[in-house]
């Protein structure tokens, strides 16, 4: 079963991105390098618990 999670910047610590993703099949967590409207800037975000 799809589960939403949110992504969280790293730096700024703003929630930006929300995914559906299946936890039964990815027990890691999301860790993704994407763009920041705060900072402006790419940078490393990952799934908040």
């Amino acid at each position: 079963m799809a589960e939403k999670v949110i992504l969280i910047c790293e730096e700024c610590l703003s929630r930006n991105y929300t995914f559906k993703r299946n936890k039964l099949t990815n027990t890691e967590r999301m860790v993704i390098k994407k763009f920041c409207k705060k900072c402006n800037k790419h940078t490393t975000h990952k799934e908040t618990k």
